[in-house]
């Protein structure tokens, strides 16, 4: 009887367990095409942060915001490389079309992703995780590394701060989702070794 009540509860832990994570899957069709990838994999900030401690040296970790983001903002904790997509290369340069400063692509991204990668004894076929701020870049910085081969880039979503509001009291403010709005760990103390110099 005890034992029976033991499996019954086990069982219902499993299914329960299993249906959280359902619920956590970045579901390739719910992604929003200006964040969707040509190899389609995608994670939630949950979902990144479990396999980072699941198998984190078995993957690359990569921000690719800028470096005034990752100052300024913080950086997720388990970051192997803040390796910048896209930069500011002159803060003069306003973008009227997107309301800010304009971002210039780092040339160097994939060959610095490409050195990362290497550091850990890893290769192409190996995971690689990659987060911006909402999704948006860390998209087109998994593009840029599948059109050179890799093969697993997973992109974070909903990124690091998350999708800005369309109502209610937070309206127009980034607190739907996110690494920081889910109360993962991160910070603002920057290691040396994450480092990476942009080149434009």
């Amino acid at each position: 009887m005890v034992r029976n009540a033991i499996r019954a509860t086990s069982f219902v832990s499993l299914v329960a367990v299993t249906l959280l994570q359902a619920a956590l899957a970045a579901d390739p069709a719910a992604v929003p095409e200006s964040k969707r990838t040509a190899l389609g994999l995608y994670l939630t900030a949950v979902e990144a942060h479990e396999r980072i401690e699941r198998a984190g040296t078995k993957t690359l970790f990569v921000d690719v915001r800028s470096r005034a983001e990752v100052q300024f903002v913080g950086m997720p904790e388990g970051v192997d490389a803040n390796v910048p997509y896209m930069d500011f290369t002159d803060f003069s340069e306003f973008d009227e079309r997107r309301g800010g400063y304009r971002l210039d692509q780092n040339l160097g991204f994939v060959e610095e992703v490409t050195k990362r990668l290497a550091q850990k004894g890893l290769s192409k076929t190996d995971t690689v995780i990659v987060i911006c701020r909402s999704g948006g870049r860390s998209a087109r910085a998994a593009d840029a590394l599948a059109k050179a081969g890799f093969t697993k880039v997973y992109s974070v979503a909903e990124g690091f701060e998350g999708d800005v509001a369309e109502s209610g009291p937070h309206k127009g403010h980034r607190s739907v989702n996110g690494w920081k709005n889910r109360q993962l760990p991160w910070g603002y103390r920057l290691q040396r070794a994450q480092i990476s110099k942009a080149v434009f």
